[in-house]
């Protein structure tokens, strides 16, 4: 055991997402998901095992963590615990360099960052799937923010099978490198959010069952189209998904719509980008903020039109996987 670790990790953007989940405590989605991670945006998180305190502390963006988010983390922490053979309280504290519950993915890798961190100062010695079976108990996304890059999940009733990978990926036929050249205009729209309530709204709703039979052709295509490197069939089915999922929650027992006109005034300007000739699309995970979906070359133009709207923006790159930083970075 190693007295303090510190771990960094990218948040996701999901191309082929998931909602509801057949094991809440174990978070087990009920199929497949794939997701890209996105840089320099990240958490920071430093974890100290410290066997004579009385209990464990949480502290994320200079604030302690109660309630709900704190018992997340508690399934991390106490599943880290049960691997080391070890009671100890732990510190930990995280901070975000991007706006958190908007939409952007921050449970992915705040739970990324401190399964890593956690197991290395537990001394466990893990391959990076392993960790995502860890990681995977705070949030199911957390799992392929810990792989990184393109990263699969794969559902599974254990950790053996539902955990995640990173996925290879190939050069298109017109050069388009999907980890090198991709852009994404990240389209700030505040509104407060909570993924679990989406979970429980969609799988609920009576469009579940559809959309868990359809959501296995959108696998098989995104896998594909990353194989070959395909800009438009990546994206263009990023894009598809994202329009599934919210129908399916907006059609779940209280109609819960978190797309804001802004978020709709974007979809608009992507559209009519596309249709002038630039390669872009849109996408959504669980908020009213929209990833737009780039190439290199077009990004300058793209995030200009998205500024017009009076949006805030950011210009994001494909990010790496889950590591740990020098004793220099520590938080605390």
């Amino acid at each position: 055991m190693t007295e303090k670790v510190t771990a960094r990790a990218h948040p996701i953007q999901g191309l082929v997402k998931y909602h509801g989940m057949r094991d809440a405590e174990l978070r087990l989605p009920y199929h497949d998901s794939i997701s890209l991670c996105t840089a320099p945006t990240a958490t920071t998180t430093t974890v100290e095992w410290e066997p004579d305190a009385a209990a464990d502390t949480y502290v994320i963006g200079g604030d302690p963590v109660e309630g709900r988010a704190a018992e997340r983390i508690d399934a991390v922490v106490d599943h880290v615990r049960e691997l080391a053979g070890f009671d100890h309280a732990v510190r930990l504290e995280s901070e975000n360099s991007f706006p958190s519950n908007i939409g952007f993915g921050s449970s992915s890798s705040g739970f990324a960052a401190a399964a890593l961190a956690l197991s290395e100062a537990a001394g466990l010695d893990l391959s990076l799937p392993e960790v995502s079976t860890v990681a995977r108990r705070g949030s199911s996304s957390a799992a392929r923010a810990v792989t990184g890059a393109y990263s699969l999940l794969e559902a599974g009733l254990n950790d053996a099978d539902c955990r995640s990978r990173r996925l290879d990926v190939g050069v298109g036929e017109d050069g388009f490198d999907p980890e090198a050249d991709l852009r994404i205009v990240a389209a700030h729209v505040p509104a407060y959010k909570e993924t679990e309530e989406a979970h429980r709204e969609a799988a609920a709703s009576h469009m579940m069952q559809a959309r868990t039979a359809h959501v296995q052709d959108q696998l098989v295509e995104m896998r594909d189209a990353l194989r070959t490197g395909d800009f438009d069939r990546i994206y263009g089915t990023a894009e598809h998904d994202s329009l599934s999922l919210t129908a399916t929650t907006m059609t779940g027992p209280a109609g819960w719509v978190y797309w804001q006109p802004e978020t709709i005034a974007v979809f608009n300007a992507v559209r009519e980008l596309r249709e002038s000739g630039v390669d872009v699309y849109f996408s959504t995970d669980t908020g009213a903020s929209v990833y737009v979906n780039t190439r290199a070359e077009h990004v300058e133009e793209v995030e200009s039109r998205i500024a017009e709207i009076g949006i805030d923006t950011d210009v994001w790159e494909v990010g790496g996987p889950a590591h740990t930083l020098d004793a220099s970075e520590a938080l605390f």
